[in-house]
């Protein structure tokens, strides 16, 4: 897999979890841990994308 393709896998990946966290948000009473967990992982993919364009 080159890095282009990657990246895109990586910007996937973080629109998915940045539609769950809107689902869940949504949600009248939403899961809090499942929210937080779901907010790092996304911010996790963010700064690996990050790292990986500045190479």
């Amino acid at each position: 897999m080159n890095l282009e393709s990657h990246i895109d896998a990586l910007k996937g990946r973080h629109a998915s979890l940045e539609d769950k966290i809107a689902a869940e948000d949504r949600r009248p009473q939403p899961d809090v841990s499942a929210l937080a967990r779901m907010k790092v992982e996304k911010l996790r993919l963010k700064e690996q994308m990050e790292r990986l364009k500045t190479q």
